[in-house]
């Protein structure tokens, strides 16, 4: 057995002492990140005064791993900060499924470009305007740039500009947007275009003659898309067409395509609360480009190649590995450790894989054993709590309700609350 084998051997199932043991020697942490996983010394109420404002309590959300993933060839721990049971013990039973079939994850990073957008709401004269803007690019390229002094520097920064020329939608006359592209490096970039977007106005002004209204960043960042790809060959032919029916059902239909599209995201916001990123700017940006064409679309798909079972990602996701919360809150920082990753196009493939095989588990139970099952029985631990169980009484009154489950294909609260008094009684 190979050493990322042997250290997720039976992981679910030791104790969680254990657990964070072996995450620990293979990531390399230390001490006091250790204290900070077990919550003594995780986000204080200090540093959440300086987050956000009228702060009077911290909620903490269970952090897991997601296991057994194997991306562009490396071996990956994925840290996620979770409520619902079954999203992690599905996403590790997917990756184990295509490592022990010698599949596949393939990532890119295509592009990467964050925009910003200074609006012109009533152009008086769009055409000159628009031909005033082209014939000064250079030198609005430069004058944003000399705002970002530090990014240039690093290898970021304006390196475009474009015009675009819309018709109202309250057919009021035409409006300017002009698009600032910028590479923000290793940033999610918000602050930064914001500033340079809001620091232009004055020159777009002076230049055209016309009023800017927003000047605002825009989520959806067609310009810096992730792509990932699995590949597994020896699929079932029942399953394999399964899957590939559930996204032609999502292609076809806009009401499933949205429950697809969830389960994407399934994998990725879990990664990008972790690690202290902006998952609605991410989610807001994912849902916009899945409705490029018109009409409301899967952000993946899947068929068959051949005997090879395919499926592709590609969505926008603008995340930071430095600055922001991601710098500050002292759990972020862990999960980073926990990733190995340094660069912001590093994390968003991580996400991307992550994101297809959520997908890819969630159609797979939809085209084998349905989704009821594997979620409820996950979904036991929750009822037996509710219910009232004791620590003692957990694995027990789990078992009992699996068993249930099992015969009479439902189980909820008022029957876990039965189960626990038969257990009790007896």
């Amino acid at each position: 057995m190979d050493p990322f084998e042997s250290l997720l051997e039976n992981f679910h199932k030791v104790p969680v002492e254990e657990r964070v043991l072996r995450v620990a020697s293979w990531c390399g942490l230390h001490a006091q990140d250790l204290d900070v996983l077990s919550g003594r010394d995780s986000l204080s109420l200090g540093t959440a005064e300086h987050l956000i404002e009228n702060v009077v309590g911290i909620f903490p959300l269970p952090l897991g791993i997601a296991t057994y993933f194997n991306i562009d060839g490396r071996d990956v721990l994925i840290p996620m900060a979770v409520e619902e049971s079954s999203i992690i013990a599905a996403i590790s039973s997917t990756a184990r499924w295509i490592r022990r079939n010698k599949g596949t994850i393939r990532t890119e990073a295509r592009g990467r470009r964050i925009i910003g957008q200074i609006q012109i709401p009533r152009s008086k004269n769009p055409a000159a305007s628009v031909q005033l803007l082209n014939d000064a690019r250079d030198r609005l390229i430069a004058e944003a740039n000399n705002m970002l002094p530090n990014l240039c520097a690093r290898g970021g920064g304006i390196d475009a500009i474009e015009v675009r020329q819309l018709e109202r939608a309250d057919h009021g006359g035409e409006m300017l947007v002009i698009h600032f592209l910028c590479n923000p490096c290793d940033a999610m970039g918000a602050n930064i275009i914001n500033q340079v977007c809001e620091g232009m106005k004055p020159a777009i002004e002076a230049l055209t003659g016309e009023k800017v209204g927003l000047c605002i960043l825009s989520n959806l960042v067609d310009g810096n898309l992730a792509f990932a790809e699995v590949r597994i060959d020896s699929v079932d032919d029942e399953t394999a067409y399964g899957i590939e029916e559930a996204t032609e059902f999502a292609k076809t239909d806009p009401y499933r395509a949205t429950t697809h599209n969830k389960g994407v995201l399934n994998g990725i916001d879990p990664i990008l609360i972790a690690t202290g990123n902006d998952w609605r700017a991410v989610e807001s940006g994912i849902h916009a480009y899945a409705a490029r064409s018109g009409k409301y679309q899967p952000v993946t798909e899947w068929k068959r190649e051949g005997k090879t079972l395919v499926g592709r990602f590609e969505a926008p996701i603008a995340v930071g590995t430095v600055g922001g919360v991601t710098s500050l809150h002292p759990t972020s920082k862990i999960a980073m450790k926990i990733l190995g990753v340094q660069h912001a196009d590093e994390l968003a493939r991580i996400c991307a894989a992550a994101g297809l095989v959520q997908n890819l588990g969630a159609l797979k139970a939809l085209a084998t054993v349905g989704i009821v099952k594997g979620h409820m029985r996950l979904h036991a631990a929750n009822l037996a709590m509710a219910a009232g169980a004791t620590r003692e009484e957990m694995p027990l009154l789990r078992e009992r309700l699996t068993q249930l489950l099992n015969r009479e294909r439902r189980i909820n609260l008022t029957m876990a609350k039965e189960v626990l008094s038969e257990i009790r009684g007896n």
